[in-house]
């Protein structure tokens, strides 16, 4: 496998506003319409549409709409969790196994059966990742603490198993041995451009050696930085995983 070294890659983009703002509200609104739409059939496919967002925000009102008094909406909220395949939305869907309706219960139990099956597929690589650093000074405690979970959820969907906190070197090379996989450590800042927009930048280093393997930065401009965060973390991660060859090959 080639490791680059002293790699630094620039992606700028610039995106709308309208269509950066449609990213952070997207998840408050499909909520509201989760919990307080008058149609069954409206929250039932808010809970889908929430389901399909890949955002680990959707599971606090999907998990919600589990008591939801429609036998309708609680299976598609069932199955809404099971598309995120978040480990806090099993927890939720686990606690509701003994659910009356037959319906329910069967979306309940696929689900579970979903999210238990990706947790245990074989994966792609092994990841430690540092606590997601804020140099702007700027950005709210609240945003750079969605921002780790979405960056998280993301590496995972992507095929990393996340290496423990703290995890000692022997332990680090015994999980690489046992997985037959490339270990890697990602250190994430949020910086400020010069332009007044954000940069991420993702700092990849081997693993557990810590070798420096590289950087790669992208930038975004034009929104709240709410917006542009969430914007810039499925970018970052694609070219981090194209520039530093992410696989499971040995």
């Amino acid at each position: 496998m080639r490791l680059p070294t002293a790699l630094l890659l620039f992606i700028i983009f610039l995106l709308p506003c309208a269509a950066l703002a449609q990213g952070d509200t997207r998840i408050t609104f499909l909520g509201r319409q989760l919990e307080k739409g008058r149609d069954p059939r409206a929250r039932s496919q808010a809970a889908l549409v929430l389901g399909a967002t890949e955002d680990p925000e959707a599971v606090t009102p999907l998990c919600g709409g589990l008591k939801d008094p429609s036998e309708l909406v609680r299976a598609a909220v069932a199955k809404g969790l099971g598309a995120l395949l978040e480990p806090k939305g099993l927890d939720c869907l686990q606690a509701v196994q003994g659910e009356a309706d037959a319906t329910v219960q069967a979306a309940v139990a696929e689900s579970i059966k979903v999210i238990k099956a990706f947790q245990s597929r074989r994966p792609r690589f092994y990841l430690s990742l540092d606590a997601l650093k804020d140099k702007t000074g700027s950005v709210p405690a609240e945003l750079v603490k969605v921002t780790q979970e979405r960056l998280r959820s993301k590496l995972v969907r992507r095929g990393a198993q996340m290496a423990p906190e703290k995890e000692s070197k022997a332990a680090a090379k015994g999980a690489l041995k046992k997985l037959g996989v490339h270990g890697y450590r990602i250190t994430a800042e949020i910086q400020a451009t010069d332009s007044g927009g954000l940069r991420l930048q993702l700092l990849c280093m081997t693993y557990p050696e810590q070798s420096l393997m590289g950087q790669v930065e992208v930038n975004a401009a034009g929104a709240p930085p709410a917006d542009l965060l969430k914007a810039l973390i499925p970018r970052a991660i694609e070219e981090a995983a194209a520039t530093f060859e992410w696989s499971s090959e040995t």
